[in-house]
């Protein structure tokens, strides 16, 4: 069975697995991007499903997979809303992390050491599956969101974020985030694997998915908070996509 992954990136996130849940540790950047990424993937998980957001539990009923969930930032709100949530990572190290803290939490998530296309060679089907900040790091993109749109039903949904390439991205990414804010070691992000909106829709349809909408992540330094922007999609970014029925 082929694999996409690459064993250098996931050396890279190994190695900061006990920081997964500080808010001022080396995920300080996902922590302070949390909550745009939950608004984006709960509104549009509503919206395909007919979820009230407002009800006790409003994923109730649907089966969730998140790829490259690391320490469980966004699988465990997910299980709040009542989602059936299976978290993977091809990371070792990060799956006892996101394990304790769920336990913690008194939430039952699905984690497992493993990878997409070991979960699609198994049969694994999803209505949902969340592939943040990962396509960045795999070794065959493509290869990698085929995986993805085998694991969902027909109709399901496909949520994927990552980082534009361009000197913009360049310029607040690597040197921004890694050099002079240090929010991240050195070397985390490889500017030459970064993916523009163009690429990666493309990408997708050759994959077997639709498009559907797509926004950007934009941070101001003013507030020094996130926001959802419909225009500015050139550093962060987020795509949805279905399988067809």
């Amino acid at each position: 069975m082929t694999s996409t992954v690459d064993p250098s990136e996931i050396a890279k996130f190994e190695a900061m697995a006990a920081e997964w849940w500080d808010p001022n540790g080396k995920f300080k950047p996902l922590h302070m991007m949390n909550p745009v990424r939950l608004d984006y993937i709960t509104n549009q998980i509503a919206g395909e499903f007919g979820c009230d957001l407002n009800a006790a539990a409003p994923f109730r009923g649907l089966r969730l997979l998140d790829i490259g969930c690391g320490g469980g930032l966004l699988c465990e709100p997910m299980a709040r809303l009542g989602a059936t949530v299976v978290g993977v990572d091809a990371g070792g190290s990060n799956i006892p992390v996101a394990q304790t803290h769920a336990a913690q939490s008194a939430l039952e998530i699905d984690y497992r050491h493993t990878t997409a296309e070991a979960l699609a060679a198994a049969g694994e089907q999803f209505d949902v599956v969340l592939n943040m900040e990962v396509v960045e790091h795999v070794a065959d993109p493509l290869a990698y969101l085929t995986a993805c749109q085998q694991l969902l039903k027909p109709g399901g949904l496909h949520l994927c974020s990552t980082i534009n390439r361009n000197s913009k991205s360049f310029a607040m990414a690597i040197v921004g985030a890694e050099y002079v804010m240090r929010w991240l070691p050195k070397g985390t992000h490889d500017w030459k694997k970064f993916i523009t909106p163009e690429e990666l829709f493309s990408l997708i349809e050759q994959a077997g998915m639709t498009p559907v909408d797509r926004k950007g992540y934009q941070f101001n330094p003013v507030t020094w908070r996130w926001r959802i922007s419909d225009r500015d999609l050139s550093v962060n970014y987020v795509t949805a996509a279905l399988k067809p029925t």
